[in-house]
């Protein structure tokens, strides 16, 4: 019975959690420790080592261990990646400066922006030219690389990245400045932009290439530390790792394009959503994501997130779009909405409540946690309103000082504000709540959807907690709590099929398009693809492949992605292809512009092979006979209701049809879901907790 267990480890800014399957039962295990932020390769290993003893579960019987980490966004955010040294076209050494002068804040004369990754004095030029359709101008020169190269050498760069103009349309000039500078100095990390982001966008292209090459040797380490623990403990099998646009894919792949992992453990929180909400019956969901640094929301139609190519990273300002550092990576369209449970709450200048950016992470972490946090945060706040319990939070393996979280509390709130503890607890709770509704609304504004006509699903430790609160206030009518909701992410790396999103640019008019070149290169990004799934592993798998074009109005700064069928390409019809484009555009924008030429900008390739067989269902675990009933105990509802009684029911002891009226607390090891007055809920045949909201018909909440 060896190979019969898949591991999930997901690496969040205060836990790192775990999910074991076993593939011959179908039964599902949780557990969750503290990350450890100096090396988070050790609490990995600690979770791995906890859940199979906690199972005795040997490490041979290990098949795969699914990965996701927050390392790759840290390394940039915090500025712990590698030295790198940029080598491009004559004439674009400042393209990291310049970027493309949009102002992300047209009022502000002080406007910040992001430093670059590498510093002037390491850009170099080298003479070539390479036209947009991708003819020699300039031949390059040889002899200026190898001067670049030797110049590098004798720096202490570690990295290289290679980015000339126009080299996604002909990769020529910069693979053979690859190999020189691979010849002159052989111990360099090399990343090239043809490779990493081939696509039209030389500022984008370059930041992109950039930020690979920047945690490429930082990833590379991790994933050797860790593997090595892996190996040492007894899992002797390879490593596999969630993509930003959740795809999992071999560790190989992975330490080739670190920076697809950027957004990895919240693809995982979506893929699982996407998985719940299939048990529950339903295929439009508003992931909500709250763990204990950031909280995310996505959307998902018929099943299936939204997904981009655009995304930021090291923000100056953390809601301002344009302040970071773009990354064009094919990601799971997400925002971040908001705080996380260890996020610090403050006064600020005017006198009114802030929460985060800045978080108390795993060390020290909150002040409840009594590990020396002084600062007091959201999950400070819960527990002092009742929503959480200082005796049965992580199942009681971790008890929390309520002494200390009102301390904090009084000394950093409702003293400065004059306000009772109470009521400085409830500011920090309702100011997180409406931020977060607000943004959510914002994001489903912006992508021309309705957000009444989506289901809420929380994930995310404190996600259950806050979820019924926020719902309100969007005027939601339903949210399905799974269970194991606090290590939904790591769920999901179970759960995501192997896939691999291959990208190629190159601007042309849809009437110039000539449909033989360009099926045969479809065609030979499709095999890549297989390829890539069968070196991963999977000799006998039957891949899928979605195809999916980048398209605009000539003119336009922007593009939408326009989905194709094998009929729609295969159909050879300029007319065709226009329509398909016309009715995505219509259904985003609302409008068409029937006169105007139509352009491709790229085209994707999403090669996917079988996803993995899990049955939510099968894999809960069995429910506990007894009472459910653990007691009752006074929640804080705001100052309208006060101090509620409100019961208190083991979720795992909570049977398929059970039903309850608000208020109640629900408790599991993962997280704790907070029912208020006036909701019904029950569970359903997958164990999720349903709860049906006071909401009428229009959206409005009922008094």
């Amino acid at each position: 019975m060896a190979d019969r267990y898949r591991i999930g480890v997901d690496i969040g800014g205060t836990f790192t959690d775990l999910v074991m399957l076993d593939t011959d039962t179908g039964r599902l295990y949780n557990e969750k420790v503290l990350t450890t932020p100096a090396d988070p390769s050790l609490g990995v290993l600690e979770g791995v080592t906890k859940i199979l003893a906690a199972h005795k579960v040997s490490p041979s019987d290990v098949r795969h261990v699914i990965h996701g980490t927050t390392l790759v966004a840290n390394a940039v955010i915090e500025r712990r990646g590698a030295k790198v040294a940029l080598i491009t076209t004559a004439g674009f050494r400042d393209v990291l400066e310049i970027g493309t002068e949009w102002r992300y804040d047209t009022y502000d004369l002080f406007m910040n922006v992001p430093e670059p990754l590498v510093p002037r004095e390491l850009r170099f030029e080298v003479p070539e030219r390479i036209a947009p359709d991708g003819t020699v101008l300039t031949a390059l020169d040889e002899p200026a690389v190898v001067s670049v190269a030797r110049a590098i050498a004798k720096t202490d760069a570690k990295a290289v990245a290679i980015s000339l103009l126009h080299g996604f349309r002909n990769p020529v000039h910069e693979r053979r400045v690859r190999e020189i500078v691979r010849r002159e100095a052989p111990d360099l990390v090399l990343c090239v932009s043809s490779d990493v982001m081939p696509e039209i966008g030389e500022y984008e292209r370059t930041s992109t290439t950039v930020c690979n090459a920047y945690v490429l040797p930082v990833f590379e380490m991790y994933l050797r530390r860790l593997t090595q623990g892996l190996r040492k403990m007894g899992i002797d099998r390879d490593l596999y790792l969630m993509l930003s646009d959740g795809g999992t894919v071999h560790e190989s792949t992975a330490a080739a394009y670190p920076i697809r992992l950027v957004q990895s453990g919240p693809a995982g929180g979506v893929q699982a959503t996407s998985a719940v909400g299939q048990s529950a019956g339903l295929g439009d969901l508003l992931c909500f994501d709250m763990g204990g640094t950031t909280a995310k929301a996505c959307l998902i139609e018929n099943g299936q997130p939204l997904r981009t190519t655009e995304f930021e990273v090291a923000r100056v300002y953390r809601f301002k779009k344009g302040s970071g550092l773009p990354l064009r990576v094919p990601v799971i369209d997400m925002i971040e909405i908001g705080a996380g449970g260890g996020s610090i709450a403050k006064v600020d200048h005017l006198g009114l409540v802030q929460i985060g950016p800045e978080s108390s992470s795993a060390d020290p972490g909150p002040a409840c946690y009594g590990l020396g946090g002084q600062d007091p945060t959201v999950t400070d706040a819960d527990l002092v309103l009742g929503y959480l319990a200082a005796d049965s939070f992580l199942g009681g393996d971790m008890r929390l000082d309520v002494k200390a979280a009102e301390a904090a509390l009084q000394r950093a709130i409702a003293t400065p504000l004059k306000l009772p503890l109470i009521e400085a607890a409830w500011a920090i709770h309702e100011t997180v709540n409406e931020n977060m509704a607000q943004a959510a609304n914002i994001h489903a504004l912006e992508k021309a959807k309705r957000i009444t006509d989506f289901s809420m699903v929380p994930i995310g430790g404190a996600g259950p907690v806050h979820a019924c609160n926020i719902a309100l206030k969007l005027g939601l009518e339903r949210v399905v709590c799974p269970p194991g909701a606090g290590v939904a992410s790591a769920l999901g790396f179970l759960v995501a099929p192997a896939a691999f999103t291959f990208v190629q640019g190159g601007v042309v008019a849809l009437d110039e398009l000539q449909f033989d070149a360009t099926l045969a290169m479809l065609d030979g990004m499709k095999n890549k693809g297989v390829e890539l799934l069968r070196g991963a592993g999977g000799e006998s798998v039957a891949a899928t492949v979605a195809h999916v074009a980048a398209m605009r109005y000539a003119g336009q700064g922007y593009d939408i992605e326009v989905p194709l069928s094998e009929a729609v390409l295969t159909a050879r019809q300029h007319s065709t292809l226009r329509q398909v484009f016309e009715q995505t555009y219509q259904a985003q924008f609302g409008r068409i512009e029937a006169e105007m030429p139509v352009e491709i900008v790229s085209w994707r390739v999403i090669v996917t092979g079988p996803p993995p067989d899990v049955d939510l269902v099968a894999g809960r675990p069995p429910t506990d006979s007894g009472d459910a009933r653990r007691g009752e105990r006074k929640v804080y509802f705001g100052p309208k209701l006060g101090f509620v009684t409100a019961p208190v029911f083991d979720r795992y002891r909570l049977p398929p049809g059970a039903k309850f009226d608000g208020p109640g607390i629900f408790e599991e090891r993962e997280s704790t879901t907070v029912v208020p007055p006036g909701a019904k809920a029950h569970i359903d045949t997958a164990l999720n907790l349903v709860v049906e909201l006071p909401v009428d018909t229009a959206g409005r909440i009922q008094s």
